[in-house]
Parts: C-alpha cells; structure tokens; sequence
C-alpha cells in the first residue's frame, strides 16, 4: 500500500501571500464559486456569478494563480478555473498548527 502524499509545507512568506489574495471579498467569492462548482470553472460564468468587469475578473485571477490557491488551463480561448488541493490542505495544517500551538502554552 502506498501511503497518501504530504502537502508540501508552506513558507511563511507563501502562508502571507495566501492570506493576502483571500482578504478581498471578491476574491473569496470568486473562491467559493469555484469550490462549489463540479467541474472547473469557466470564467463566462465566474463573471456572471460575480457581476464584475472582464478586466477585473482577470485581476483576480491572477493574484489567485500567483498566490497558488487556483489552477488555470487555457483552452483556446476559453479559461476554467479550478482549486489547488495541495495548497488548501498545506494552509490548514498550517493554520491549524497555530491553534494547537496557542493552546499547548496555556
């Protein structure tokens, strides 16, 4: 049996950049568009969803592409938007590790 992969470990620098992209409402609706949607997501609907400007979803996606949160495949001339998995899971063993850190001082 192989054993289930590791979530690379997040640089503090990286966990920043993260947090960063995640503090602006629409990109955290942008987010949670993608992660409800079963297939990745087209950005005809990600703008409707969003009732942004082309040039403002565009914005967003790339500082969520930069941050590593989104994976982006080019199809032509067609985009889909889907999630990074690995990046997640490495930002809540992250993030959870603050909590437990906090709690085992008191």
């Amino acid at each position: 049996k192989s054993l289930p992969a590791q979530s690379p470990r997040l640089s503090r620098a990286r966990r920043t950049s993260i947090l960063k992209a995640l503090a602006d409402p629409n990109r955290l609706q942008l987010l949670e568009r993608i992660a409800c949607s079963a297939f990745p997501l087209g950005c005809a609907e990600a703008r409707a969803a969003l009732a942004i400007s082309p040039a403002t979803l565009s914005h967003h996606i790339k500082e969520l592409e930069a941050a590593g949160l989104i994976h982006v495949e080019r199809a032509g001339k067609f985009i889909h938007l889907s999630l990074r998995s690995d990046v997640w899971s490495s930002l809540l063993a992250s993030l959870s590790s603050l909590g437990q850190a906090s709690s085992s001082k008191s």
